[in-house]
């Protein structure tokens, strides 16, 4: 078989096992989790991360944080970009980063979890979840940073009955159909992932979500740590400065771009700081901050097939942010990289058929001078046509147009507005990681 062929013929067998893509229960995990042995009680130290945005870049800040210190880190995420390895990763040995896991050990762990299910109702991303915990249980790691599915109270990930810290990151109104149409509503199912004596980092919030997330800390019996009351941080003279408790502590910048990023790089550093078993030295926090990767947010796209498709001195970069809050954060980085270095924006845009498009793009109005929608092939669930995402951009009073695919849409780009320019590829992880696979010449596995 060619490579990934046995787990992409696992994982499409395991998607038949439910006839819903996502149903929010910890039942079935649980019931598949005993069976397994329970791997999920046998993992070294569990940060849990939950939050509408900045979930994957505080995790990769945390990552990197432990990993500058020496420390063996075991990180899960989702979804995944190319492939689905990426959600799975494995710490490697002391000193070393870890790896997104192989081929080999994901096809073990992935047919151990079916023949224990033995055919029985679970959603795959259940399942594989599962098969991540006993990955995890059998590899030796300091730490374990596992970031929730969707929501927090009712996701595979919550069956951790005590993890070392909780933490909680920007949230806003997504997935309306699933966890509420409000912010209260919302925020208190992310903040199901707080249990009693575990405390709680909360990054920056609407005043609606913290309360809500407060008054779930207050009445599990949880220590919360709140941005703008606990912690802050801001960007002085070309440094990263972040204020806790009586500690300042003055860093370089974080690397990854964007206004949003000082706010995820703070809190990755005060939940490092409130974990004292590790003893983290500034000196490790600053490099973490510095050397962190987290592709596909605000992410530079310098040499491959599609920037190559630009005129030279021109810009490429790749977002995955899907919601008007996201929205938000990508403009404000992008209007700080216009005012620092001028050129023309455009947008090749693809959403997903439940993200407010609307509410997305309006953020760019006066910041881009024309919008590209594009499909998104092979998507798990329908994606808006690239027809309703263009008359969506028109509203919102941003000039648009469709186009068959990205390469299409840079070639227009390139044919209309000759000269140096800079283009943004957004609107969905799925097109991102469509992008990312064009441009390592592979084909995606889909989500």
């Amino acid at each position: 078989m060619s490579e990934n062929s046995r787990s992409t013929q696992l994982l499409a067998e395991l998607k038949s096992l439910h006839p819903k893509l996502i149903d929010l229960s910890l039942g079935r995990i649980e019931r598949l989790l005993a069976k397994l042995g329970d791997p999920h009680k046998r993992l070294p130290p569990v940060v849990h991360v939950a939050g509408t945005n900045g979930k994957g870049s505080t995790t990769a800040f945390l990552r990197s944080i432990f990993e500058a210190a020496g420390l063996r880190a075991h990180v899960y995420t989702s979804p995944h970009l190319v492939r689905f390895h990426e959600r799975i990763t494995l710490a490697g040995r002391s000193g070393e980063p870890a790896q997104a896991i192989s081929e080999a050990d994901l096809v073990d762990v992935l047919s151990r979890t079916q023949a224990v299910n033995n055919g029985d109702d679970i959603t795959q991303f259940e399942i594989t979840t599962a098969a991540a915990f006993l990955a995890y249980a059998e590899n030796p790691a300091d730490v374990l940073l596992l970031e929730v599915g969707l929501g927090g109270r009712l996701d595979a990930t919550n069956v951790i009955a005590k993890p070392e810290i909780s933490v909680i990151t920007p949230i806003s109104l997504d997935h309306a159909d699933k966890l509420g149409d409000t912010l209260a509503q919302i925020a208190t199912e992310k903040a199901g992932i707080i249990k009693p004596g575990v405390p709680v980092v909360v990054s920056m919030q609407p005043d609606e979500a913290l309360s809500a997330i407060g008054e779930t800390a207050e009445r599990v019996g949880s220590r919360m740590i709140a941005w703008g009351r606990d912690f802050d941080a801001y960007e002085q003279r070309g440094r990263l400065v972040v204020q806790r408790h009586e500690q300042l502590l003055d860093l370089q910048m974080p690397s990854l771009i964007g206004p949003h990023q000082i706010v995820n790089a703070a809190t990755a550093v005060t939940a490092a700081l409130e974990m004292p078993r590790f003893a983290l030295s500034e000196e490790a926090i600053e490099q973490g901050v510095m050397n962190a990767v987290w592709p596909a947010r605000m992410q530079r796209l310098h040499d491959g097939p599609l920037p190559d498709m630009l005129h030279r001195g021109s810009e490429l970069w790749l977002d995955g942010g899907h919601n008007p809050a996201a929205g938000a954060m990508i403009a404000q980085a992008l209007a700080d990289l216009e005012e620092r270095s001028p050129r023309p924006l455009y947008l090749v845009l693809g959403m997903m058929g439940l993200k407010d498009v609307t509410g997305f793009v309006a953020n760019f109005r006066g910041l881009a001078r024309q919008i590209y929608s594009v499909p998104i092939p092979g998507a798990h669930e329908a994606p808006h046509t690239p027809q309703a995402v263009a008359e969506s951009a028109r509203s919102a009073g941003i000039s648009a147009e469709e186009q068959s695919s990205v390469p299409a849409a840079l070639a227009t780009i390139e044919r209309l507005h000759p000269g140096p320019k800079r283009v943004l590829i957004c609107g969905s992880l799925y097109l991102a990681g469509q992008v990312l696979a064009l441009q390592e010449g592979v084909e995606a596995q889909s989500n």
